[in-house]
């Protein structure tokens, strides 16, 4: 076996899904018996969700998903503090965000798991001991009668949760940054079919913060946090939930309440992702308040920078040090995403009626209520992306456009192919035999731009080349840019990714 994976949500399923993609044997250890029926996550941003197309799941997508309209942030009195307006074809070739009912994913990706011959699914096994050597990890689980059950595999990857065994196990710490809020969480179905416009709403009410948000197709979530003074039991009442989502025209007559629960948000990370053949990805590695919807995101963001390198090491393409970049990458990455959502978290949580008059006159004396357009992706800062001095792009995550190729018009992602791709505008053979045999050893797709060649039909990829005065790009298979290089710089563009492959 090549892999362990222990835990089988988003990002365990993605992970197996990828590998299996490759023809990697993988195992998949989990816990519970079915598909953990309450949802978690609500949303997935466009780039996501170019991410789970890539793990074989993007034509089902549409089916357990809706695309948001907007997001905005309201103070007390209704007025617009930050408003965020939702494309349905965004940068990354995705709707910028999307909507869901978190089980409906998991059985979508499950589903893609069970047409993979190389994936053996293990439901009702809890990993109660792991070791591991210099060739391989051993992992024991215990059926639900009992029993003990060995797996051994060249790796393992804990992706089991907030509360991970793997990690405990491992003996990893973690950074806790202590900011933590408790929240009321009611997950509904109306009726009738309501219109909400944005889709999205933070209302920063110093009387009640609450959250109201799509989550996928008939379903609405709405939040509210636990005031000072009042205490978690009778915040988790179902008669308080009634109570706070009547002014939102929610109640027994109008909706049924799937669920109403607390929850206290957490912001913390592991201190260390890897431990020789062991990983931590997702909840297991990091925890982040729901403010930005980055949490599952950033789990999906792991497995897949993780893939593609536990694939170069498994074919013997590089050294199991390159895996040591995994936590450069994803660690200062996610570390970020935390730092920001708790900023935002700092911002909404505010039940002082004084500070949050002050908040809001500063907001809307900074533009606020001015609509703008989702921020890009956050690019790698470090790790395999091209040392800064050699090209303009490294680490970005790459745009998605339309392409005609082959007399199909669609997709670049679904044209081409996922995997490394080199996109260039200079002639084929400009590309030296050295440097097209070591993109075909490692699986790469390179697709010219230019008579013969495929056709930009958005323009996306003449411009991404011309804002960074490059004619050729490099592109990971997690969609992270490498390098970019100008005219008579793609045999260097080249050289640099795989030097540096093999100097792991």
């Amino acid at each position: 076996m090549d892999v362990i994976v222990v835990g089988c949500g988003p990002s365990g399923a993605v992970l197996a899904n990828l590998l299996a993609r490759k023809g990697r044997r993988v195992t998949v250890l989990e816990r519970h018996r079915e598909v953990f029926a309450l949802p978690r996550a609500t949303s997935f941003d466009g780039e996501t969700a170019r991410l789970l197309a890539a793990a074989g799941v993007g034509a089902g997508l549409p089916g357990i998903s809706e695309p948001a309209t907007g997001y905005q942030w309201r103070g007390a009195g209704g007025h617009v503090l930050l408003d965020i307006a939702f494309s349905d074809n965004g940068r990354y070739g995705w709707p910028d965000a999307n909507t869901m009912h978190q089980p409906s994913l998991e059985e979508l990706l499950g589903a893609a798991l069970v047409t993979e011959p190389t994936v053996d699914v293990r439901r009702g096994m809890s990993v109660v001991d792991i070791s591991q050597t210099d060739t391989g990890v051993t992992a024991i689980a215990r059926d639900e009668s009992g029993a003990t059950h060995t797996f051994e595999a060249g790796w393992l990857v804990g992706c089991d949760g907030a509360n991970s065994v793997v990690r405990s196990l491992a003996g990893v710490s973690e950074t806790d940054l202590g900011f933590s809020y408790e929240w009321l969480l009611c997950d509904v179905r109306l009726h009738q079919q309501r219109d909400f416009v944005p889709t999205n709403v933070q209302l920063c009410d110093p009387a009640r913060p609450t959250t109201l948000v799509g989550s996928g197709p008939g379903r609405r979530r709405w939040e509210f946090m636990r005031l000072p003074g009042e205490s978690s039991a009778e915040l988790g009442r179902e008669e308080t939930a009634w109570r706070l989502l009547a002014p939102h025209g929610v109640t027994p007559a109008t909706a049924t309440l799937l669920r109403s629960g607390t929850y206290r948000s957490q912001a913390r990370w592991a201190d260390q992702w890897r431990v020789g053949r062991i990983f931590l990805a997702g909840d297991a590695a990091h925890l982040m308040p729901p403010f930005a919807g980055q949490g599952m995101c950033s789990g999906i963001r792991d497995v897949s920078n993780l893939a593609w390198k536990l694939e170069l090491v498994l074919a013997g393409r590089a050294d199991e040090r390159l895996l040591d970049t995994y936590t450069v990458e994803r660690r200062a990455h996610t570390k970020a995403a935390i730092l920001a959502s708790v900023k935002l978290g700092r911002v909404i949580c505010v039940t002082d009626p004084s500070g949050a008059a002050d908040r809001d006159a500063a907001m809307r004396a900074n533009g606020g209520g001015r609509t703008t357009a989702p921020p890009e992706a956050t690019p790698l800062t470090a790790g395999l992306v091209q040392p800064a001095g050699e090209g303009r792009g490294g680490g970005e995550v790459m745009v998605a456009g339309r392409i005609e190729a082959g007399g199909a018009t669609g997709r670049f992602d679904d044209l081409i192919g996922r995997g490394f791709v080199l996109m260039t505008t200079e002639e084929p053979d400009a590309l030296g035999e050295k440097q097209r045999d070591f993109l075909a050893g490692i699986d790469a797709k390179i697709v010219h731009f230019g008579p013969g060649g495929a056709r930009d039909v958005d323009g996306v990829y003449h411009a991404y080349l011309r804002d960074r005065g490059a004619s050729s790009v490099l592109v990971r298979p997690d969609f992270h840019v490498y390098g970019t290089a100008g005219i008579g710089g793609l045999d260097g563009l080249v050289d640099g990714l795989r030097g540096r492959l093999y100097a792991y």
